[in-house]
């Protein structure tokens, strides 16, 4: 009897040895990147590499949604169904606040095994790192991010030329070349008033009078708002309006409408995201086109990309760093970089497709300088639609500057007081 009983116990070790044994024989993986994108071509074949260096290891990987992980992240990763690694959004309410529940590991002895540190720069890992709290800039690394994406203002480089103009590199020169299209009949800058371009142009303009201590209390909800680099901004865009440097249909145009514009050689700017880069790139065939940088003094509204993060219950955290690992190399971030994406570690000389390597170039000079200034909605859950809101009123002259800011004041300073 005593035998039978033991027999039974070690074939019960046997089979659990055996489960665990299967268990770290599969590699689990989700990220939601489309497949036909920069990112999305360059981690398939990542991930292949990483099935051929490790041939006994099952490699699941699931295509997520954005919009999926926004609305269930903490469930998911809060159960035994997370991954061993996935992709997702940083910030204070996403990144941020898993950290600070403890569903994620904490990457930072692998930032150094692995010599991410000898790649990656501060400005690549400051939404890489979220305090207790779960705010962004200090404590732990809980994620890695493996490209960019930034602000710019788009250019007719054909229209440029037509006109005798060079590349602005300071906001005067920016404003006369304003004017001298002007003089010609063309309006100069395509918006979408009523969209995101609309709350990017207000940023890059407020930018331009915010130094580390603004930009350091703004985004950190550190202080109430101080609100002079927005009313600067704000007088800027009913200016511009006025002077017929934007055309007074563009204060209710959508993003789509004001790309439009740029794309059918009808406005020589457009101020929006690297997002556009394969668009444009695609379908623009009747002129030249470039990027410069919003001429601020050190600050661009943009940021890193998504995270790779890894589940606290990731039974495969070796394989999961490898595959960062993979993803931050030379190779991958070049064929990111040839497929139109913006990279952060591809050496530039290696890069064939002009708008990744110039992508790469402009985001590595955001990023030498730690020039990221995020986005104006970051600090404030909401603030995105009251940005969109409340920048077409202003453009559409339902609301003075001053009264502009004094409502972004009264939410933002709600939400500072009550974290």
């Amino acid at each position: 009897m005593r035998k039978s009983i033991l027999a039974m116990a070690m074939g019960a070790m046997v089979l659990t040895t055996g489960m665990v044994h299967a268990q770290e024989k599969t590699f689990n993986i989700w990220w939601f990147e489309d497949a036909d994108s920069a990112e999305g071509i360059a981690w398939s074949h990542a991930l292949d590499e990483l099935r051929a260096n490790h041939p006994d290891v099952t490699v699941n990987f699931e295509q997520k949604t954005f919009a999926q992980l926004q609305a269930s992240g903490s469930m998911i990763l809060n159960s035994s169904q997370a991954p061993d690694l996935l992709e997702y959004n940083k910030g204070n309410a996403t990144a941020g606040l898993v950290s600070s529940q403890g569903l994620l590991l904490p990457l930072d002895d692998a930032f150094t095994a692995q010599g991410w540190d000898k790649i990656l720069n501060e400005g690549d890992v400051v939404l890489s790192k979220y305090d207790e709290m779960g705010i962004y800039g200090s404590g732990h690394i809980w994620g890695i991010s493996v490209y960019g994406e930034y602000v710019s203002a788009f250019y007719n480089v054909d229209m440029f030329d037509k006109a005798g103009l060079t590349v602005p590199t300071t906001m005067d020169e920016l404003v006369a070349d304003f004017e001298a299209f002007k003089v010609q009949g063309i309006i100069p800058l395509a918006l979408g008033g009523a969209d995101t371009s609309g709350q990017h142009v207000l940023a890059s303009l407020a930018y331009t009078k915010a130094d580390d201590a603004w930009i350091q209390n703004y985004q950190g909800l550190r202080a109430p708002l101080d609100t002079a680099p927005f009313l600067y901004a704000a007088q800027t865009m009913v200016d511009w309006v006025a002077n017929g440097y934007v055309s007074k249909d563009s204060t209710g145009m959508n993003d789509d409408d004001a790309a439009l514009q740029f794309m059918s050689g009808k406005a020589p700017i457009y101020i929006s995201g690297t997002w556009n880069l394969g668009k444009f790139n695609s379908n623009i065939k009747d002129f030249k086109w470039g990027q410069f940088l919003v001429p601020t003094p050190k600050y661009s509204v943009g940021s890193t990309g998504n995270l790779w993060v890894v589940p606290k219950g990731s039974k495969n955290v070796e394989l999961a760093e490898e595959f960062i690992s993979l993803t931050l190399s030379p190779k991958y971030q070049t064929e990111m970089a040839n497929a139109g994406g913006v990279a952060i570690a591809a050496d530039p000389a290696t890069i064939t497709n002009p708008v990744g390597k110039n992508a790469a170039s402009v985001f590595k000079e955001i990023s030498d300088k730690n020039g990221l200034g995020f986005y104006p909605d970051w600090p404030v859950p909401g603030f995105y639609d009251v940005l969109i809101q409340k920048v077409a009123g202003l453009l559409q002259g339902t609301s003075t500057p001053d009264e502009f800011v004094a409502q972004l004041k009264q939410v933002y300073d709600d939400a500072q007081e009550n974290q």
